[in-house]
């Protein structure tokens, strides 16, 4: 199995304001900058209960058909989404990868702050997509938060688009 993040940031390293806001990134998700290639690569969407809360209200539900796992250990009432699979898990990481892996699932996209912290923490994220967006926002929601170790990574590549915003993929080392 493949976990890997594709998210936005500040450039000072913020996904989200403090009250969860993401008004910062450009509408739309701006320029082609891969994420619909990605997004069409992975079998599974795997987000935390704020995440699931923060993208529930928007007009048109942005994952489709996509199988999305919510970990919560709150029961959700998943009835309000308006379309696709979604379903609700609790677990550790290791726990979710393992039941996920069983199911068929090869390549999984984990997203939103706290999620990506823990599975990155238990070792479980083999790939990293940061798209920065130009622009600094002082305080948020960081997308790294404290590790228990060292995280080495190894680049692959990185990206620029006519509009500030800056891509770069890592591979996972340890």
């Amino acid at each position: 199995m493949i976990a890997s993040v594709f998210i936005g940031t500040s450039v000072d390293g913020f996904i989200a304001r403090l009250n969860g806001s993401f008004d910062f990134l450009p509408e739309g998700g701006g320029e082609p900058h891969g994420y619909n290639e990605f997004f069409a690569s992975v079998d599974a969407l795997v987000i935390g209960r704020k995440t699931f809360e923060v993208v529930l209200p928007l007009p048109e539900w942005p994952y489709g058909d996509k199988r999305v796992i919510v970990l919560s250990t709150q029961k959700l009432d998943l009835s309000k989404v308006p379309a696709g699979r979604v379903e609700q898990m609790q677990g550790a990481p290791r726990e979710i990868v393992s039941k996920l892996e069983g199911r068929g699932i090869r390549h999984m996209y984990v997203d939103g702050g706290v999620t990506v912290q823990r599975f990155l923490r238990e070792g479980m994220i083999q790939r990293l997509i940061i798209t920065r967006v130009p622009v600094l926002i002082g305080e948020g929601i960081p997308l790294f938060g404290s590790l228990p170790k060292d995280v080495r990574l190894e680049h692959v590549q990185t990206w620029h688009y006519a509009s500030g915003l800056v891509k770069t993929e890592y591979r996972i080392l340890s």
